[in-house]
C-alpha cells in the first residue's frame, strides 16, 4: 500500500522532530515542560502539533486507500500532507512565527484531513 509509504516518511520526521526537542532538554538541562525557554517551547510545540494532525490525516489516507483510492491520489496526498508538514516546521522556526510559512503549512494540512474525510464518507456511502 502507497500510504504505507507516508506513515513511514512522518514516522521518521516524528523522530526527528523528537530528537531536536530531547537535544535541546538536554543542553538546557530541563527535564519537564519548558521551563521559560522559548526556543524549546517552540520545539515540543511544532512536535506536538505534528502528533495532533499527522495521525488522523495517515489514518484517512489509509482507509481512503482501502476503500479504492487510485494510488496515485494517494501519493498526491501524502506528499501534500508531507509538504504541508515540513513547511509548517520551517515556519514554525521563524523568528516571526506564526509566518507565511506556518500559516500556508497548515493550510495544506487542514485541506488533506477535509478532502480525505470527505472522500472516505464519499467512498462509504457510495459502498466502496
Amino acid at each position: 500500500m502507497a500510504s504505507g509509504l507516508y506513515a513511514a516518511l512522518c514516522g521518521l520526521f516524528l523522530v526527528y522532530l523528537s530528537v531536536r526537542v530531547i537535544a535541546q532538554r538536554r543542553s538546557k538541562r530541563i527535564s519537564v515542560g519548558p521551563a521559560g525557554d522559548a526556543e524549546l517551547e517552540r520545539a515540543m510545540r511544532v512536535q506536538g502539533n505534528f502528533t495532533e494532525y499527522a495521525p488522523i490525516a495517515l489514518l484517512l489516507l489509509v482507509v481512503a486507500e482501502l476503500n479504492g483510492l487510485p494510488e496515485a491520489a494517494v501519493h498526491a496526498f501524502g506528499l501534500s500532507l508531507l509538504a504541508g508538514r515540513v513547511i509548517h516546521f520551517l515556519g514554525f522556526r521563524a523568528a516571526d512565527a506564526p509566518g507565511i510559512l506556518r500559516v500556508t503549512g497548515m493550510a495544506v494540512t487542514f485541506t488533506v484531513i477535509a478532502t480525505l474525510a470527505v472522500a472516505a464518507a464519499y467512498q462509504y456511502a457510495a459502498g466502496a
